[in-house]
């Protein structure tokens, strides 16, 4: 068979076909212990993170390392799995251990992660900002009931069905001692990978709605810093509206000031409140894959989070929108402020054109002035020219007397001279023209 010849390949095309099977959901079966930690890096501890799986790795003989390209990893070590996620702001860690469910809400379930090293756990690169126990567990073995008191708060409980009846998950979105919340995951009737699929919806859920919140501190700094800015922008439309020309210019200068500060301030929160706008979307996105259906008496985690979200979105969302409103209306009144300067430059330059004007008409009337006495001085000087050419003509027979021939001469040659210098001034002007 003739092997077929294709044009040249885009040089990230296996990278974006790959996308599509980027951070896979791993095949669930109850009864499993797990253990989520968002740690919050910046580059270099994200970077430092590759190191830290790979140390982690390097304690089990025969475990596969990641190359330094690869942004999840997940192996089996034996007593734990681990699964490792490298996001743009977070690292992901997902450690999952095997579950003995007998007696499950009895006493305090036992955590994931003390199957990890404490040494090795404690060094994670970055700071924790969401850590989730999550139990999956048999639904024919176990009871609703059994939740509370031991594992979950019945107080501020809340529980829906998810994955088309097929699964239950409980919750109470309450911190422990260790710094760390709690989730159930009752499931019966679902695939492993099913089941994977709803596990990761779920740490997804918690990771995103942590991370959507990082703006709402953001949001309620910036709104000290916009009051003050909108406080400074009236005091300046008042200003620019009894000031004179001479303030002005440093009215303008203020009114820069304040745009570069009002910049400043977004440049500095721009990506911030983007990003958790992006979050707080896919928080909505996870509540509505999960096809949550209520629990009678109970409230879904749909209904509880959006409720408790929603301030935080709006305090979000308000802030951006003050943000590029008050952005405009700076630029609105620098562009009104530079309009009068503009105009009073304007003015002052047609009064500097009508001065101009003023002294060029009085140049011309000193030269009208001038050129009469100019036409008598150059008539004089050709006058005594021709009385000497006269004095000389004599000789050769000239009639008349060099006086008589001079005084003949006068006007003939100041007409001549009149003539000559207005022809010159009109040849002037009308180049000029």
């Amino acid at each position: 068979m003739q092997a077929l010849t294709v044009a040249p390949s885009h040089p990230q095309r296996t990278l974006l076909h790959n996308e599509i099977h980027a951070r896979p959901p791993e095949a669930v079966t109850a009864p499993l212990a797990m253990g989520h930690v968002v740690m919050w890096a910046d580059a270099g501890e994200r970077e430092a993170s590759r190191a830290h799986l790979t140390a982690l790795l390097g304690r089990h003989p025969g475990a596969t390392v990641p190359d330094a390209l690869v942004t999840h990893w997940r192996a089996d070590l034996g007593a734990f799995r681990v699964r490792w996620e490298l996001h743009t702001e977070f690292v992901a860690w997902t450690f999952a251990a095997p579950l003995d469910a007998t007696g499950f809400g009895q006493a305090q379930p036992a955590s994931a992660l003390a199957a990890v090293p404490a040494d090795w756990l404690a060094g994670l690169p970055g700071q924790c900002l969401c850590r989730l126990d999550l139990w999956v567990l048999d639904m024919r073995s176990f009871g609703d009931g059994e939740l509370v008191p031991r594992v979950l708060q019945e107080g501020t409980l809340v529980a829906s069905s998810v994955a088309g009846g097929h699964a239950k998950v409980f919750t109470d979105f309450a911190l422990r001692a260790d710094g760390g919340s709690r989730m159930v995951l009752v499931a019966g009737g679902l695939s492993a990978r099913r089941l994977g699929r709803t596990v990761q919806r779920l740490l997804e859920l918690e990771t995103y709605r942590m991370t959507a919140l990082l703006g709402l501190p953001v949001a309620r700094d910036a709104a000290d810093a916009l009051a003050r800015a909108e406080r400074d922008l009236a005091d300046l439309a008042e200003a620019i509206r009894d000031a004179d020309g001479d303030a002005e210019p440093h009215l303008l200068d203020r009114l820069t000031r304040l745009a570069g500060q009002v910049e400043s301030l977004y440049a500095a929160t721009h990506a911030r409140f983007s990003a958790s706008s992006a979050y707080f979307e896919l928080v909505s996105q996870r509540i509505r894959e999960l096809g949550e259906a209520p629990l009678a008496g109970m409230q879904t985690l749909g209904d509880f989070i959006e409720r408790r979200l929603s301030p935080a979105r709006s305090t979000c969302a308000w802030a951006v929108r003050r943000q590029n409103a008050l952005s405009e209306r700076v630029s609105r009144t620098s562009n009104l402020l530079r309009t009068r300067v503009e105009i009073a430059q304007q003015r002052s330059s047609q009064q500097l054109l009508t001065t101009m004007n003023q002294r060029q008409d009085m140049q011309l009337r000193l030269q009208a002035t001038v050129e009469g006495l100019s036409v008598a001085a150059i008539t004089y000087y050709v006058v005594g020219l021709i009385s000497h050419l006269v004095k000389g003509a004599q000789a050769l027979g000239w009639p008349w007397s060099p006086e008589g021939t001079a005084a003949a001469a006068i006007p003939l040659v100041a007409l001549s001279v009149w003539w000559s210098l207005r022809r010159m001034h009109h040849r002037l002007f009308k180049s000029m023209h």
